[in-house]
């Protein structure tokens, strides 16, 4: 392989994924064509070819351990990212504006949520929008819809300490209210839920995903069949668990609640899968989890059921699709990487590509 610059056009050849079939094509000025180029020179003759994988829940402005990040951290986040393959980024909520990244072309794309919405004392102190009156929530998401990149984040359930355990935090009408207003300002929701009890409002109103989805049932399940709501499902974030549980003996019903939620969820996600919600691919990076483990959480996919066709389809081809992304098409931007190896050998190769082409400058190898 040899280094490209994006003025002078680059020729590739390998094998795609899916299908597996053989694939050609040329790099012009940063795009994809499927028409010869004369002069290009050879990036690659043989190997795996895919577009950028997607994390699609993560937090690029959430320092590790918890709190804001500044400027810099936030690109040494990205930066992480980008170097395991992850270029494309939606970002679930983060407390800081990072718009900056988007003058950055060495760095992800990252499709932004805003901030998170949720109400006093019941969610992570300082990261969110708390509301006092759940009456505002519908302006509060149309505001957040206007700032976002065509998502909004609420949080749909959180410990409620007066009952001393997992429960919603809106009524089953203000978020219809609130999610009909999203939609009008040309934004999908989506939602961190936990529990059982938050899921059938928030299908009922329309949401667009579920984050995490622990608390799924085959009822829930069914509706968000019927829904055509995807599912965010965050596996190796779900695996911290435990060590949330173990720091909750003052709720002890939460904290035997989360154990179980913990114990089923691989069981939980193979049934949405094989009854037909779309389940996409996202580690949660920031806080608990530290950014550039995509591929972990294609394995713990795979560990649900997912085939690992599907399960590297959820971070790849179908993730960009839902996200309205482009793969590897005419006329998009080379955001693509090079594989030595199968890709859906397991996690050490995936994260480790033997090239990383970003807006089509070869940005790693």
């Amino acid at each position: 392989m040899t280094s490209a610059v994006q003025s002078i056009p680059v020729h590739l050849r390998g094998t795609c994924l899916p299908g597996g079939e053989p694939i050609e094509f040329w790099i012009r000025d940063g795009l994809i064509s499927f028409q010869p180029v004369r002069g290009a020179q050879t990036l690659c003759r043989r190997g795996w070819i895919l577009p950028g994988l997607v994390d699609a829940h993560c937090h690029v402005g959430i320092k590790y351990g918890g709190g804001h990040e500044d400027r810099a951290g936030a690109i040494a986040q990205a930066e992480v990212e980008r170097d395991v393959g992850a270029l494309l980024l939606r970002d679930a909520g983060s407390p800081i504006d990072t718009r900056f990244i988007d003058d950055m072309p060495e760095l992800p794309r990252i499709i932004r949520a805003g901030r998170h919405i949720a109400r006093p004392k019941r969610y992570i102190r300082e990261l969110g929008i708390e509301l006092d009156d759940e009456r505002t929530l519908p302006e509060i998401v149309a505001e957040q819809a206007e700032f976002g990149d065509g998502w909004v984040k609420i949080v749909g359930d959180w410990i409620d300490r007066s009952v001393g355990d997992l429960a919603p935090l809106w009524s089953d009408a203000i978020l219809k209210e609130a999610i009909d207003a999203a939609h009008a300002h040309g934004a999908r929701v989506t939602a961190h839920v936990f529990g059982e009890d938050a899921l059938p409002g928030l299908i009922n109103a329309g949401i667009d995903c579920i984050e995490h989805g622990t608390g799924l049932t085959d009822d829930t399940i069914e509706l968000m069949v019927s829904h055509g709501t995807a599912l965010v499902p965050t596996l190796i974030n779900i695996d911290t668990f435990p060590s949330i549980a173990a720091g909750a003996d003052k709720y002890p019903v939460y904290q035997r609640h989360m154990l179980d939620l913990h114990a089923r969820v691989r069981e939980t996600v193979g049934k949405a899968h094989d009854a037909g919600v779309p389940i996409y691919a996202g580690t949660d990076a920031g806080g608990s989890i530290v950014h550039g483990r995509v591929s972990d959480e294609v394995d713990a996919l795979r560990g649900a059921g997912l085939s690992a066709t599907d399960a590297l389809g959820a971070a790849c081809w179908d993730a960009r699709r839902w996200l309205g992304r482009p793969g590897i098409e005419q006329g998009a931007s080379a955001d693509l990487l090079i594989y030595d190896e199968d890709p859906r050998s397991g996690a050490e190769v995936l994260r480790n590509p033997a090239a990383v082409v970003l807006r089509g400058v070869v940005v790693k190898g």
